[in-house]
């Protein structure tokens, strides 16, 4: 199915898109229902199984206790990262931090090496498809990137270390796959893109107006902070975002401009603000109404098959919905069909 915000095809029982995170299907299409994934006609491949156990399946038990332990592997590697920058600890551990970062290498390594090749059950047409999905998506390029550091030091022993230990950090990412709350954010946030392009260019504008203000009115008192307009913007930023740009102005002008340039900071923030807490909002409903399609479709014949209690189950997992929710939901939809 090919999503309608970045026309990035999808599986068919997909409900959102794997790229940016947009609703595919929801109770206000294909008439009012989200179409339910039939039942296997038999046993899936171990390429299958292993796909399902990677992807976080609820059909899988193993899924969630592989999300713990990479989980775990990921937050042990981010501490050993930064303990490993204190000299004092690298001097008396540094052999245990060798060896924590070899075996994780390889851990993150196989992983990457089986979502790669599980991932080739995804589409039953082409198997590249789903494995070049996944690699070139905002997930595979971290995975990947999450072992690079270690291979670049091996081929590449003259690298600063610096650059290597930021990117051995950017491991904290594969944790966002596990967290549907942060995914949810960034699909908000993408979602409301022009909300945020136009919002974006007020700040734009604020802080180009305040930067020419504070030099005209202190370029000659401060010269070495407000002597150019691409000086002041540094301080206008700084303000704009923060409340305070660090410099006092000396001139009755400048503070003036000041306490306007923040004020306009805190209106800036309020409109980011709402702008992101009513994406994040809608993005919960509509995750909420899709759930609910499904329920309504599963309960309109009176019998609840084995396939449809799995295929709730997998919805209620991959949209970290509680038990009190989903029972809330089902006491609507029986409601419903009662009247």
């Amino acid at each position: 199915m090919k999503c309608t915000q970045c026309q990035t095809d999808n599986a068919s029982d997909s409900l959102f898109c794997g790229e940016c995170g947009s609703v595919l299907q929801t109770g206000s299409s294909h008439s009012n229902t989200v179409p339910h994934v039939p039942a296997p006609s038999r046993s899936p491949g171990l390429r299958h199984t292993v796909m399902e156990i990677l992807e976080g399946s609820a059909s899988q038990p193993l899924s969630r206790y592989v999300e713990w332990l990479i989980t775990v592997v990921v937050l042990v590697n981010c501490s050993a990262v930064i303990l490993d920058s204190v000299p004092e600890i690298h001097a008396e551990h540094k052999d245990f931090f060798h060896e924590l970062e070899f075996w994780s290498v390889m851990f993150f390594t196989l992983e990457y090496v089986l979502r790669v090749w599980s991932l080739g059950a995804k589409f039953s047409d082409s198997a590249w498809r789903g494995r070049r999905g996944y690699i070139f998506s905002p997930f595979g390029l971290v995975d990947f990137f999450a072992t690079m550091p270690y291979y670049m030091h091996v081929f590449f022993p003259t690298l600063d270390l610096r650059i290597l230990r930021v990117l051995r950090l950017l491991r904290i990412l594969k944790l966002s796959k596990y967290n549907s709350a942060l995914q949810d954010l960034f699909s908000a946030v993408y979602s409301e893109r022009r909300a945020f392009g136009s919002a974006a260019f007020l700040l734009l504008i604020a802080t180009i107006v305040s930067a020419s203000l504070m030099h005209f009115a202190e370029g000659h008192a401060q010269p070495e902070h407000f002597g150019t307009i691409p000086h002041a913007i540094y301080w206008a930023i700084v303000t704009i975002t923060s409340g305070y740009g660090n410099i006092e102005p000396v001139t009755k002008g400048g503070e003036v401009v000041a306490l306007l340039t923040g004020f306009l900071g805190v209106c800036m923030a309020a409109i980011m603000t709402g702008i992101v807490a009513s994406a994040f909002a809608n993005q919960l409903s509509r995750k909420k109404s899709a759930y609910q399609a499904q329920l309504r479709q599963v309960l309109a014949d009176g019998v609840v098959s084995d396939a449809e209690r799995d295929t709730l189950k997998r919805l209620q997992a991959q949209f970290r919905l509680s038990d009190k929710e989903v029972q809330n939901m089902l006491d609507q939809a029986q409601g419903k069909l009662k009247k």
